[in-house]
C-alpha cells in the first residue's frame, strides 16, 4: 500500500511543475533525486538545485518538496540556521540577495 501511494506521489510530482521533477534511484521507492528550479524574481532564479531525497515510510512526499520549495521563496528569518543570513534577510535585503545570488552562481547548476 505504501509502494502504491509513493508512486502516486511521484506521478502528480511529473504532472504537476515544470520547475521541479524527481525520480526513483535505483528501483528503490524510497530515495529519490529530485531536481528545482530557483523561484522568479528571487537570488535563486534559473538555477538548479539537485536534491537526494530518503523518504521514511510514513511521511508525506509532498510535504518534503513543498518544504524545500518555500525555503527557496520564503525564508523564515525568525528560526535561522545561519544567524547572520538572518539578520541581512531582516535588516538588509539588498545585501542578502547580494550574498544569496553570489553563492547561487558557486554551489548550484
Amino acid at each position: 500500500m505504501v509502494s502504491k501511494c509513493i508512486l502516486k506521489e511521484l506521478k502528480s510530482i511529473e504532472d504537476a511543475s515544470r520547475c521541479y521533477s524527481a525520480t526513483i534511484v535505483n528501483d528503490d521507492i524510497f530515495h529519490w533525486e529530485a531536481s528545482i528550479i530557483g523561484p522568479d524574481d528571487s537570488p535563486y532564479e534559473g538555477r538548479v538545485y539537485r536534491l537526494d531525497i530518503r523518504i521514511p515510510s510514513n511521511f508525506p512526499i509532498k510535504k518534503i518538496l513543498l518544504a524545500i520549495i518555500s525555503l527557496l521563496t520564503d525564508a523564515n528569518s525568525d528560526d535561522p540556521y545561519n544567524a547572520r543570513a538572518a539578520l541581512y534577510y531582516r535588516e538588509d535585503r539588498q545585501k542578502f540577495d547580494e550574498i544569496a545570488r553570489s553563492w547561487t552562481k558557486k554551489y548550484s547548476m
